[in-house]
């Protein structure tokens, strides 16, 4: 990793791209008066802003934006750093990411459609509806078998949520290891396809990498009986154009996606009308202002005592 940036690096001039510029500029204008600090919403950033700026704070690149100006740092404000390792950013660009943690806010997302799906949540509205009285069986959370995918921060908070429900939680991870004792037992990657048999719920939460992209393959999907897939990670991860087929199929049973191979999903996509698939718009972690400046301002410290910060991304792992 070859980073241009010099050590120490105090920033001068700051561009947030977020909604939520003001609130974030606020947060560090009170913490660093120093610094000069202009916003917008990352679709309204201009290359003019780029231009005037050493430091750029935001979860994608600007779309006017085909190189990043003067801008010799950009801080994401999540968790995933994909947007950013496309071409066309300088590789000796300072990379850092959000230490925030997403983990109890995406476990919520997990937890809330899992019931949502086993208490049969959809079909009962849509007899609510039509004031029909639809009596049937359903079947308790409470000693179901959950795979997780990814055993970092996210993964560890969702087996704790589903280990308190009474669900056996087995992992998945490049490492084979986990640091949270809610997981039943932890595996490497490579026995995915083997695994996927036997769970009831399989919940993903891993960056979109060289080594994960279609991680989940057709053939991962059709070997598995009847499971519930749940994607909080990012579609690439999975071959979003079989699930339909693994809902057809009975491979899958249902499927709750917060995030697309393209987003917005388009609207044209067999997903949105497939009464088995719960979709969000990418909302199962969120960046909160408090997260992202306070995050910003642990990097500034890092840097300004002439060291990377922890949160640097390595950018041939992807995060």
């Amino acid at each position: 990793m070859s980073i241009s940036l010099p050590l120490p690096f105090s920033p001068q001039r700051v561009v947030i791209g977020a909604n939520a510029h003001a609130e974030i500029a606020e947060r560090l204008r009170a913490a660093r008066p120093a610094i000069e600090v202009r916003g917008a919403p990352f679709m309204q950033i201009t290359v003019d802003d780029l231009q005037w700026a050493d430091t750029y704070i935001g979860f994608r690149r600007p779309p006017s934006a085909r190189h990043m100006g003067s801008v010799r740092w950009v801080h994401s404000t999540g968790a995933g750093v994909d947007g950013w390792l496309g071409p066309g950013l300088d590789e000796s660009l300072l990379l850092t990411r959000s230490p925030e943690s997403f983990g109890p806010m995406i476990a919520e997302w997990a937890v809330a459609r899992i019931f949502a799906i086993q208490q049969q949540l959809v079909s009962l509205l849509d007899a609510q509806r039509e004031h029909r009285w639809a009596p049937r069986d359903i079947s308790m959370v409470a000693g179901t078998k959950a795979l997780l995918v990814g055993t970092g921060d996210i993964g560890s908070a969702i087996a704790h949520k589903l280990t308190a429900l009474g669900v056996t939680v087995t992992g998945v991870s490049r490492s084979g290891q986990a640091s949270h004792a809610a997981f039943t037992a932890v595996h490497t990657v490579d026995r995915l396809p083997d695994l996927v048999t036997d769970a009831d719920w399989i919940v993903l939460s891993i960056p979109d990498t060289p080594s994960t992209r279609g991680l989940v393959s057709r053939e991962t999907l059709s070997r598995c009986r009847g499971a519930v897939l749940l994607n909080a990670g990012r579609g690439a991860v999975v071959d979003e154009a079989a699930i339909p087929e693994a809902l057809d199929q009975g491979w899958l049973r249902g499927a709750a996606l917060d995030v697309f191979a393209t987003e917005p999903l388009p609207a044209a996509s067999p997903l949105w009308n497939d009464p088995r698939i719960l979709v969000s718009p990418h909302i199962s972690g969120l960046t909160t202002v408090a997260g992202a400046a306070d995050g910003f301002l642990e990097c500034v410290a890092s840097l300004e005592q002439g060291v990377l910060p922890t949160w640097t991304v390595d950018r041939a792992r992807g995060y």
